[in-house]
């Protein structure tokens, strides 16, 4: 029977995280009782004390244990802590010595959502991948950059150690860990009992493009203005090196170090942002669309459209179009 440890963070943690994860693992023991088996899980909220007042005031959680009671656990789970993440890692130091000696014995461990920042605080996900919400990526990169961030990822599993993307794909996760424990057939009983979608290995669909602007350069800020004012026409590195009377080299040096993307990928992202509203609204055609952001290769707007958002075009239009989907 495998020993599992939800911790209960100081400050702002996700309720639904904790509770969420309890009651499904727990389903799991049930489902295995009536199967007259044995149950798969021990499961324990765990704490820094006996009691966690949430810095919101509306709640408060009882851990039944504190860490000094909890010799060994094989899997640890690390919701999400909301609110200033430099702040919530402070709060909780308390776990992170017990967290790597529970590792070092065998434990796994697995975070969700932005969870991921406490558990990159330890150390533990330097050199390795790691999922986190995707609108946290670019604070993760700059706090994190031992770490391998892939934000389009719904969960990551590297050396037992497990991530999850944004929000809700903390039930992927929990989905993936029971089909590793107890089998691919238990998965998908849960995954039916509780309506998740197994089939979610993205979460790029889901991301918007978020104008990356908290740097001090105001040259580049000058230049990302540029792209998305006149992203409809062809824009070239050279013409905006000239605006800006910067040498190409020096350019593209600063853009990227400011903004975490090459110019290319930048005026991709922002066509692509724009191209996604137009097929979320309206009438217009995929081509129409295509024209409109400035891409005149068919071939071209529908891998790039996919390479970002990991639906093509028309996939994506039939998917988030309000008008399309309130006439399915």
């Amino acid at each position: 029977m495998k020993h599992v440890s939800i911790l209960i963070p100081l400050g702002q943690a996700s309720l639904v995280n904790i509770e969420g994860s309890r009651q499904i693992l727990t389903q799991v023991n049930t489902f295995m009782q009536t199967l007259g088996k044995m149950p798969e899980f021990t499961i324990q909220l765990v704490g820094l004390s006996k009691e966690v007042r949430q810095s919101s005031g509306l709640f408060t959680i009882s851990p039944e244990v504190v860490i000094g009671e909890v010799a060994h656990t094989d899997l640890i789970i690390i919701p999400a802590m909301h609110g200033d993440q430099a702040q919530a890692l402070l709060l909780n130091q308390g776990f992170v010595s017990w967290i790597r000696r529970q590792h070092s014995a065998g434990a796994e461990i697995a975070s969700m959502c932005i969870g991921a920042f406490f558990l990159a605080s330890t150390g533990l996900l330097d050199g390795r991948q790691c999922a986190t919400h995707w609108v946290e990526a670019s604070n993760f990169r700059r706090m994190f950059p031992k770490v391998n961030l892939v934000d389009d990822k719904i969960l990551t599993d590297e050396d037992g150690i497990y991530t999850s993307g944004g929000a809700y794909a903390y039930l992927n996760l929990l989905l993936y860990l029971i089909e590793k424990y107890v089998g691919r057939d238990m998965a998908i009983l849960i995954a039916k009992t509780f309506m998740v979608d197994m089939d979610r290995h993205s979460q790029s669909p889901f991301i918007m493009f978020q104008v990356q602007r908290d740097h001090p350069d105001e040259t580049i800020k000058k230049a990302q203005e540029y792209i998305e004012t006149h992203f409809h026409e062809r824009i070239t590195v050279d013409q905006l090196a000239y605006i800006l009377a910067l040498s190409r080299r020096n350019f593209e040096r600063r853009f990227k170090k400011a903004t975490g993307n090459t110019i290319a990928e930048y005026m991709q992202r922002v066509k692509i942002e724009a191209a996604k509203k137009n097929l979320e609204s309206g009438k217009r055609s995929v081509n129409e669309v295509m024209y409109e952001v400035g891409y005149n290769d068919t071939k071209t707007f529908r891998e790039t459209f996919k390479k970002i958002t990991g639906l093509s075009p028309v996939e994506y239009r039939n998917k988030y179009n309000r008008e399309l989907v309130e006439m399915a």
